[in-house]
C-alpha cells in the first residue's frame, strides 16, 4: 500500500471513529438520563462522564485529522 494510499485511509478511519463515537456519546447520554430516572444517579454520572471521555477522544482525532489534512 502507497504512503498515499495509506494516509488517505487513515483520513477515512479518522471521519468514521469520529461519528461512531458520536453515536456511542448520544447514546451514553439516553441511558445516562434513564439511569437517573429510575433512581440509579450514581450510575447515571458515570455514564454521562463516559459520554464526557468520548467527546475528549473526538477533540483529539479531530486535531488529528486536521494535523494530517495539513500534510
Amino acid at each position: 500500500m502507497s504512503v498515499e494510499s495509506e494516509r488517505d485511509r487513515l483520513g477515512v478511519l479518522l471521519n468514521h471513529w469520529v461519528e461512531h463515537n458520536v453515536g456511542h456519546a448520544r447514546e451514553f447520554r439516553d441511558w445516562a438520563e434513564k439511569a437517573r430516572v429510575s433512581g440509579q444517579g450514581l450510575v447515571s454520572e458515570d455514564i454521562v462522564q463516559a459520554a464526557h471521555q468520548m467527546d475528549k477522544a473526538n477533540e483529539y482525532l479531530l486535531a488529528a485529522l486536521g494535523k494530517l489534512k495539513e500534510g
